[in-house]
């Protein structure tokens, strides 16, 4: 029997380590007996739980793929190999890509996994691992910020009982989620927990205890700290402001995470100031959703990347991630100004609603300006999809253009916006089409970019076809493999494993998974690369995607022959400053 070589040395420090620390199974018997040379792989007629067998191979690290059977006990994956065994399940994956499972590096499946763990519009993508938390996280929250979000509904109407982020994620994985679940802890979180919706900078003591805050969320597991610097009240923030708290962050070895304070018009000064946190904060950086936006913008691809290269070259560690897209998706706030929106939504449609609040209003989106990132006037005025209304009697202009919902109202798209803003409770959720394609194949092949949806996962039944929603929450992974390595050859099914695994496993310095060996959580994914396709389109949405054949998560099945099979086997997902690595 022949298995591959395993490096048993440092597998044999980690796994003392990790022997120390868990209850002693068959999982850790096995891999003690491996490490210590004993046994490289199980003899003939073993009791795995899982065992892959005929796959070809993508281990994560981007090289060639190689033929093999996988063995799975428990958890965790315990051989690789032409193996000769026995197995409580056995999946024949010939002709087929075996993967490590793939990382969502910008998931908002805070509160749809609260409403379907079986988080069905990733999974079915093979997704395995939801990073949460851009810029606003699922903790810390005081009592006023947990009674606000009890009186929004959030979560489905489930009961907030937490108030830290590490509880959240408990609660989250409590309550049952087919994927793992990690989070950022978010800087304009702790700047409300502290500041409320202000416009001014904390006080010595307030920049105290929002540092502190900061600890408190690497401390259980955080992988860092994200900021998303174009929208009120993280607009506020300083840079200064920003380092502080980064400075927390690097502490732990976490990374400090960002949607910049522009992407277009001042888009290589806010890529210089992402550069600066990084080097004061003495931590590593990445960029969300890497863009370039408005057609006047366009031209910047290659001074952001000599931008991020030469810092890499200097020693930082500078990173990104993107969709696979060129529309992006938020609310109509983001063509609004951000003064305007102080002290929260009811503040912001009370001022909306005083005629001379409103006339400036409406005078400063309208006019350009590198003061504010104004993403309707980036996109064009006739490239607003409005896509999410929580009033009902709005609904009826779920999927319309803002061109045709303000001549439908008799109105000009400026008002228009400020009036649905005010009828609807909320920021409206609109698609902005504001990126080129050719930027988005470059950024695709960017040896330093990761993947993330920006979007929730969502089971296309029920409450969630309330709403409309951007097709990458439902494409975005699938699209990677499909348009951008098969059709289009822009990278290849090699690289972009290991953009989808390795790399944000690496860049989060999460501990064993990302890649395909022994020792590792079994998070795999088979899927056939000539029958992977993404269906979902921005007039209709919520279409899964096809072609991923089984996907298992911690060693269950949770997807098989492309079906979800209702385990929700995750576990929350932990940073390098969690204090449990040590207790």
């Amino acid at each position: 029997m022949s298995v591959l070589p395993v490096s048993l040395q440092p597998l044999a420090a980690s796994m003392f380590h990790w022997s120390v620390i868990r209850k002693v199974s068959r999982f850790a018997i096995l891999l003690l007996l491996s490490c210590l040379g004993w046994a490289c792989a199980p003899q003939s007629g073993a009791d795995y739980d899982l065992l892959i067998t005929n796959g070809t191979v993508y281990d994560g690290n981007g090289g060639e793929p190689f033929v093999a059977d996988i063995a799975v006990v428990e958890d965790r994956i315990v051989a690789i190999g032409q193996l000769d065994a026995v197995a409580k399940t056995v999946l024949d994956a010939s002709g087929h890509a075996v993967a490590p499972g793939f990382i969502n590096m910008l998931s908002w499946a805070n509160e749809s996994l609260m409403i379907d763990g079986r988080s069905q519009g990733d999974i079915r993508q093979g997704v395995t691992l939801e990073v949460l938390g851009e810029g606003r996280s699922d903790g810390p929250l005081n009592e006023a910020m947990r009674r606000s979000v009890l009186e929004s509904g959030a979560y489905g109407g489930a009961d907030i009982s937490w108030t830290t982020l590490g509880e959240y994620l408990e609660a989250l994985v409590d309550r049952g989620v087919a994927t793992n679940v990690a989070s950022f802890v978010g800087a304009t979180t702790v700047r409300v927990h502290e500041l409320g919706y202000e416009d001014r900078e904390p006080e010595t003591q307030e920049l105290e205890r929002m540092k502190a805050l900061v600890r408190e969320a690497m401390e259980e597991g955080a992988m860092g700290i994200s900021s998303a610097l174009i929208y009120a009240p993280a607009f506020y923030a300083s840079t200064e402001e920003l380092i502080a708290l980064a400075k927390v962050a690097g502490e732990y070895d976490g990374l400090y995470i960002s949607h910049l304070r522009s992407e277009g018009n001042r888009l290589l000064e806010a890529v210089g100031e992402l550069i600066r946190i990084a080097t004061e904060g003495e931590l590593a950086a990445e960029i969300y959703h890497l863009k370039m936006a408005g057609q006047q913008n366009w031209d910047k691809f290659d001074a952001v990347v000599s931008k991020v290269e030469a810092a890499r070259q200097q020693g930082l560690e500078i990173t990104a991630n993107m969709y696979t897209y060129t529309a992006g998706s938020t609310g109509l706030n983001a063509a609004m100004p951000p003064w305007v929106q102080e002290g929260g939504y009811q503040a912001w449609r009370q001022r909306l609603m005083d005629p001379e609040v409103r006339a400036q209003v409406l005078k400063e989106m309208t006019i350009p300006t590198d003061d504010w990132e104004n993403l309707w006037l980036a996109a064009g005025t006739d490239s607003t999809l409005l896509v999410g209304f929580n009033n009902p009697d709005l609904r009826h202009y779920t999927g319309m253009s803002l061109d045709a919902v303000a001549a439908e109202r008799g109105s000009s798209d400026a008002d228009t916006i400020i009036d649905l803003v005010i009828a609807d409770g909320s920021r409206v959720q609109a698609v902005y089409f504001m990126m080129s394609e050719e930027n988005v194949a470059r950024g695709i092949a960017l040896p330093w970019v990761s993947f993330g949806s920006d979007a929730a996962s969502m089971t296309n039944e029920g409450v969630f076809l309330e709403r409309s929603t951007h097709p990458r929450a439902y494409g975005n992974f699938a699209k990677v493999l499909g348009k951008y390595v098969r059709d289009d050859q822009i990278i290849s099914l090699a690289e972009a494993i290991r953009k989808l695994s390795k790399l944000p496993a690496s860049n989060l310095k999460i501990r064993d998974r990302g890649e395909l060996v022994v020792g590792n959580f079994a998070d795999i994914v088979i899927f056939d690369p000539a029958n992977v396709t993404d269906h979902a389109t921005y007039a209709a949405p919520h279409q899964y995607a096809t072609g991923m054949e089984h996907v298992i998560v911690n060693g269950e099945l949770v997807l098989y022959q492309g079906e979800h099979t209702g385990a929700l086997p995750g576990q929350v997902v932990r940073g390098p400053g969690w204090r449990g690595w040590t207790e």
